[in-house]
């Protein structure tokens, strides 16, 4: 495992939003196996962790990468394989989730390409950087051509399909708690993750078995294709579910709001059942009652294309 130097910034995680798969360490073949368990001895959570959120983490892998930017000759993606990884426990039962640094930075620079203009390309990376990446993913695909990550990004929302795996029931939401001393000059929240000294900030996620993640999208597609073939709704449920069945049927499956709390703030994090409200729709759906479906669906759709229009705020 290579060291990792942690660069400590005030910077807060970016506003994203990361939908995760946590297999059982018995998926991992040997020796594999071996290294996440020897990873866990050092890193793993407790017993009673399990239902806690990984802001922390999600910090440390954040730092990681803006170290990487601020070489002299930023590097659009890791030398080597971070060999890191979310743990939980539950059950006893130690679950792995991969960071994949190195193939979620190259699925990061195509999403890049296609979505920034060439000028402001060449002002983050220079073009050279961006083609030895993609001549190094070439040559890495070819040797994994069956990879999948184990963590999709959305940046300044969670995608309504995001919520198909989830109940209202797998909702956690855990409240910020301010820095000693009340935080920040001038009395503003820490929200830094750093712990006790800096606080510790709000936190929701969904968290729910495979099964029941593979079920609840299943039926939701059935539902939609039957009385939206062609929306846009049912084109997400069954990508989600292609993605979900390339896992081990016992793993965990997270959605985590990640930074965005940092964005919506306490109290509408507070009152957000956006899983459940779907699930709402979905029923009405299966009882023939179209309206009501759609009502539900599109307030939910509007509220987070509201969230992020923000993306565009001065």
């Amino acid at each position: 495992m290579q060291d990792v130097t942690v660069v400590r910034t005030s910077v807060q995680p970016p506003y994203a939003a990361h939908l995760r798969v946590y297999e059982p360490l018995a998926a991992y073949p040997e020796p594999e196996r071996a290294r996440w368990q020897a990873y866990a001895a050092e890193h793993g959570p407790d017993a009673g962790e399990a239902a806690q959120p990984v802001a922390a983490a999600v910090l440390e892998e954040q730092r990681e990468a803006l170290a990487e930017l601020a070489a002299r000759t930023p590097r659009a993606l890791p030398e080597r394989e971070s060999g890191r990884a979310y743990l939980r426990v539950v059950d006893g039962v130690l679950y792995v989730c991969p960071w994949a640094t190195r193939l979620r930075s190259w699925q990061a620079l195509e999403e890049l390409r296609a979505g920034a203009p060439v000028a402001l390309l060449d002002t983050a990376l220079p073009s050279a950087a961006r083609e030895a990446a993609e001549a190094d993913r070439e040559r890495w695909r070819a040797e994994h051509p069956d990879a999948r990550p184990w963590i999709l990004t959305s940046r300044w929302e969670v995608p309504v399909r995001w919520f198909l795996p989830f109940g209202d029931e797998d909702r956690c939401f855990v409240p910020g708690a301010p820095a000693e001393g009340g935080g920040r000059p001038g009395g503003e929240p820490s929200g830094g993750g750093e712990g006790e000294r800096d606080g510790r900030p709000a936190a929701l996620f969904y968290l729910v078995p495979m099964a029941q993640a593979r079920r609840r999208v299943a039926r939701a597609y059935r539902a939609l294709r039957e009385a939206v073939p062609d929306g846009e709704l049912v084109r997400g449920a069954e990508l989600i579910g292609r993605w979900l069945e390339e896992f081990h049927p016992r793993s965990l499956v997270e959605l985590d709001y990640g930074g965005l709390v940092h964005l919506l703030g306490p109290e509408r994090l507070l009152a957000d059942r956006s899983a459940g409200e779907l699930e709402e729709g979905l029923r009405a759906l299966r009882a023939g009652d179209t309206a009501e479906a759609l009502r539900v669906y599109g307030e939910l759709t509007v509220r987070w294309r509201r969230v992020l229009a923000l993306r565009h705020a001065n």
